[in-house]
């Protein structure tokens, strides 16, 4: 019963993580498509920089 458990267990924990990070990188292609859309509008007069830090 506890190798039964400890099985269960694991594939709960692999796919919590694969799904975890299968969001964390739909979270970084959005925000790398939001970056390259705030590089190439960005103003051209001024340093050019389109965030404030």
């Amino acid at each position: 019963m506890v190798p039964l458990l400890l099985v269960l267990l694991l594939v709960l924990i692999l796919f919590g993580a694969g799904f975890a990070l299968k969001i964390l990188w739909w979270i970084a292609i959005v925000v790398l498509i939001l970056w390259l859309i705030g590089f190439i509008a960005r103003p051209k007069n001024g340093s050019g920089r389109w965030y404030r830090w």
